[in-house]
């Protein structure tokens, strides 16, 4: 181990390393890093935890993998004398590290990633590498004298920008084409490459001398006292990952709450109901109990008495629900359960007697007796048909005239009140729109390579005096039955264009706002005059309009279709193909008809990047939109996976879906636009 004298008094050491030392250093940094990024993503994402939080806790973990890398590195090497490493100078180390991160996420997080961003990134990082090994070598006690080659300790910086800096491009020309969980991998390898290249080069610019007269077998090897730091490591990468795991686990928990459990009741809501009853296996049995008493309560007491009222009725009903059957809040003040029992009516009726004898009795609630008025309405599907009506079923029994609520269980009768309730539906159309009855909601569609509101859609909604808020899967279906969705298109659309002209009046711009048009009205030359109509009057361009035509209208008259779809092109309306894949229409008539925006079903969405069969799916309707030129937009997103995995696998993906946002009537949808404009940003990907 010992070279020529370098000087009379003085010999030069050679140092050791240990492999499996050294690839444990690298395989740390790797480590860490990986999960520094992994906390930096969750900074741009909806999380449990404040984003800054998660800033503060990438760059901690950034800044702790790269003093790990240096400690383990430093345990990897041995010489013939006693080395000991002061235990201020290399806890203290690590602050320019975790500095240094900070300042680096900071520019990555940026919105614009110009190359100067890209290499202020890179020289930040290698500032920090270089700067954390150097006040911790400053920290190496040892009875050698040692020095520095200067060449290669510049090298050694040098290695710390340039790696980072030509990662970093090579990341931002592939994020668009392979996937983002890849490309972090690819990320944290190279930076780990860099801390521990950094290192091993800076430390090969190292030479240890001893006088000559020192002799190596008579002197006792000392060990170094490595407990305490150690620990540490150990310590903080633990509590690292596991934070991580246990961060994401409860994202997950906290997301799939939210959007799909009641918060007053913590039952499933009507969202979590609706997914089940299109899924689910049959025969299945349902049956909705409307409290019609609630809203005598809430009138006589007040909304929060009310909301204790519902707490003790969803404790109650819990318990009298046995583990064969499910239990959904679907509305304010209708409770649904639904069984997939082979004797399922018999059954469900008997359960049901039971909640009526339950309900007939006066409930206590804070020392008053409450009465609650009710009525049950059951349906049953048997096959696939069925099942899509099921819920509509019971509806129409709820929402029957002649109902009395005095905790009758009614069986749905399609001789009775499918006709009644359409009927009535029909009939109250004029009042709904003359009373504002009617109402619009817009959900917004997020472009995610501008970074800016691309549109919203407009939705219907039906506040009816009599029903509640009926949902459009019910009305809209016997509106269109009765040919009566034309007359209510005709008020969206004078409603959408007087909408666009406040906004414009107020400043604000949503670039388009699509609106849905039902299938028999398409081919219609009453749509266009419509159309005209009210952009004349209220002196707005076509271009600010997009019409939402479904596949499925397109199918019954592919050639009126077509003539009508470039007509309105010609006009300059944009045209999106919405629910694409749910019809059965042909590739070569979607080639000749001239759309401009394709919109894929949620039923697409639901299971990527999980379900390896519906991501080929969704990659292929990628590329037959992009290889048509059309704006491709995504339905139905509503967690941060499928938004990471359409990020990277689609050109210029445009989200909508509650992942961003839910459909949001007018102030609202302005407020959460602002918000959205200041604080959103595109995730870096790493």
């Amino acid at each position: 181990m010992l070279t020529h004298p370098l000087q009379n008094n003085l010999i030069e050491l050679q140092g050791e390393y240990s492999f499996l030392m050294v690839a444990l250093s690298i395989m740390l940094a790797f480590i860490v890093t990986y999960t520094a990024f992994v906390m930096n993503n969750r900074v741009q994402n909806n999380s449990f935890y404040h984003r800054k939080f998660w800033f503060v806790l990438a760059s901690i973990a950034m800044g702790f993998g790269i003093w790990t890398m240096h400690f383990v590195g430093m345990l990897a090497f041995s010489l013939p004398v006693g080395i000991y490493y002061d235990h201020l100078s290399t806890i203290i180390s690590i602050v320019p590290a975790i500095a240094a991160s900070f300042i680096a996420f900071y520019l990555a997080n940026r919105q614009k990633k110009s190359i100067w961003t890209i290499f202020m990134f890179s020289l930040v990082i290698g500032i920090g590498i270089s700067t954390c090994h150097y006040v911790s070598m400053l920290g190496m006690r040892t009875e050698a004298i040692h020095t520095y080659k200067r060449s290669i300790f510049v090298l050694s910086f040098v290695i710390s920008v340039v790696i980072p800096f030509l990662a970093s491009i090579v990341f931002l020309k592939l994020q668009r084409y392979v996937e983002i969980r890849t490309l972090r991998l690819y990320m944290a390898l190279a930076l780990g490459l860099a801390i521990s290249g950094t290192y091993y080069t800076w430390m090969s610019s190292m030479s240890f001398y001893l006088p000559k007269h020192f002799s190596p077998h008579s002197r006792i090897i000392q060990m170094v006292d490595i407990d305490l730091l150690g620990v540490i490591v150990t310590i903080g990468v633990t509590l690292l990952l596991s934070f991580l795991l246990l961060s994401n686990l409860m994202d997950k928990y906290i997301e799939n709450r939210a959007s799909y459990y009641d918060p007053l009741t913590k039952l499933p809501n009507r969202r979590l109901f609706e997914q089940k009853i299109k899924t689910t296996e049959f025969p299945q049995s349902l049956a909705i109990w409307h409290l019609h008493g609630l809203e005598h309560v809430n009138r006589e007491y007040d909304y929060q008495f009310g909301d204790k009222v519902i707490q003790q009725l969803s404790l109650e009903f819990r318990a009298l629900v046995p583990s064969v059957m499910e239990l959904y809040r679907i509305d304010g003040h209708r409770f649904a359960f639904l069984t997939h029992h082979i004797d399922g009516m018999d059954y469900l009726q008997k359960e049901m007697e039971e909640v009526a004898g339950y309900l007939r009795k006066p409930l206590i609630v804070e020392d008053y007796e409450v009465n609650i008025s009710a009525v049950c309405a059951i349906s049953r599907a048997n096959n696939i048909e069925e099942m899509a009506n099921i819920y509509t079923n019971a509806q129409a029994v709820l929402n029957y005239s002649s109902i009395e609520f005095n905790y009758e269980i009614i069986h749905y009768d399609s001789t009775i009140h499918t006709y009644a309730f359409g009927l009535e539906i029909v009939e109250n159309i004029g009042r709904a729109m003359k009373q504002e009855e009617f109402f619009l909601v817009y959900q917004p569609k997020v472009n995610m390579v501008t970074n800016k509101v691309a549109g919203v859609e407009t939705l219907l909604r039906w506040n009816h005096p009599t029903y509640g808020f009926l949902s459009p899967e019910v009305f809209i279906p016997i509106l269109e039955e009765n040919h009566r969705m034309v007359v209510v298109t005709d008020w969206i659309i004078e409603k959408v264009c007087r909408q666009i002209a406040d906004w414009r009046n107020d400043g604000v711009f949503f670039q388009q706002v699509a609106i849905n048009i039902p299938g028999q009205y398409v081919t219609s030359s009453r749509l266009l005059e419509v159309l005209k109509h009210k952009l004349n009057k209220y002196k707005l361009e076509s271009s600010l309009l997009e019409l939402e035509i479904t596949e499925t209208s397109f199918v019954k008259n592919i050639e009126e279709a077509i003539k009508a779809v470039n007509t309105f092109r010609q006009e300059g309306f944009s045209v999106a193909l919405d629910d694409f894949g749910t019809g059965v229409s042909s590739l070569s008539y979607l080639k000749k008809m001239p759309i401009s925006t394709l919109k894929i079903d949620k039923s697409f969405i639901d299971d990527v990047p999980h379900s390896g069969k519906d991501s080929s799916i969704i990659r292929a309707i990628i590329a037959l939109g992009e290889s048509l030129d059309l704006t491709i937009v995504f339905e139905g997103v509503e967690t941060k996976e499928q938004v990471e995995f359409l990020a990277t696998t689609c050109e210029s993906p445009i989200i909508q879906g509650y992942y961003f946002a839910k459909p949001m009537k007018v102030d609202e949808l302005v407020q959460w636009s602002q918000a959205f404009e200041q604080t959103f940003k595109i995730p870096i990907r790493t």
